[in-house]
């Protein structure tokens, strides 16, 4: 929710009340469904508690196996191609006017500020919940817009889901029937891998960059 997508998304009133209804409900993003950022302060608690400003999960659980294609039509192995390197995984859709820019603007600004060698050990990986539109031409040229490391990655509907729900995420909601503007209900969540695994720690939309810049360091160097 800021830098404005490339593409109004264009909703009867029916749809858009049905849609963030059961967004809400679900704790899913949508155009029609803002969240609310997070407090200053309650960020800042973590960190005093936990050391880290997301909400840490000490769940020691690998991160997850799945393969899907990225934009030049090569498999990618999430867990054996991030392995030893900060992952930061989030599931969007380019057509999202509002979570998915501000949440890729945020990271590509934050990541300038770090060092040449840790911008190499760490990796942004995109997948999109929108394969229908987003082709791997129009994901590269998106992601490009904020950085030309970010990784994107495609696979069916299905298979995003079923990745989405072994992370705990709901699946997306897509509501093809609105026409070719239709919206996609989805997490609105970054969720940080650290090397070594162990713990996971999760990012909801509205984190500040000053809180990617006090958890980035420590990420790569748990």
């Amino acid at each position: 929710m800021n830098p404005t997508s490339q593409h109004s998304i264009r909703w009867t009133a029916g749809r858009a009340v049905r849609i963030a209804a059961v967004a809400a409900c679900l704790g899913l993003s949508s155009n029609a469904c803002r969240v609310e950022a997070p407090e200053r302060t309650q960020a800042e608690e973590r960190a005093r508690a936990t050391g880290y400003r997301g909400i840490l999960l000490a769940d020691a659980e690998p991160r997850p196996d799945f393969v899907l294609t990225d934009v030049d039509g090569d498999a990618l192995d999430f867990r054996s191609d991030t392995e030893g390197k900060l992952a930061l995984l989030f599931f969007g859709y380019t057509f999202c006017p509002d979570i998915c820019p501000v949440h890729m603007a945020s990271l590509a600004a934050v990541k300038r500020d770090l060092s040449i060698e840790e911008q190499r050990r760490m990796r942004v990986i995109f997948v999109t919940a929108d394969p229908r539109r987003d082709t791997p031409e129009r994901l590269r040229d998106w992601l490009g817009n904020f950085d030309t490391d970010f990784v994107g990655l495609r696979g069916s509907e299905a298979e995003v889901d079923r990745i989405m729900l072994s992370l705990g995420l709901p699946a997306a909601i897509r509501d093809t029937a609105a026409g070719p503007d239709y919206a996609v209900g989805h997490a609105s969540q970054v969720i940080a891998f650290p090397p070594g695994d162990g713990f996971r720690v999760i990012y909801p939309f509205g984190t500040r960059q000053a809180d990617w810049q006090h958890d980035l360091p420590r990420l790569l160097d748990p």
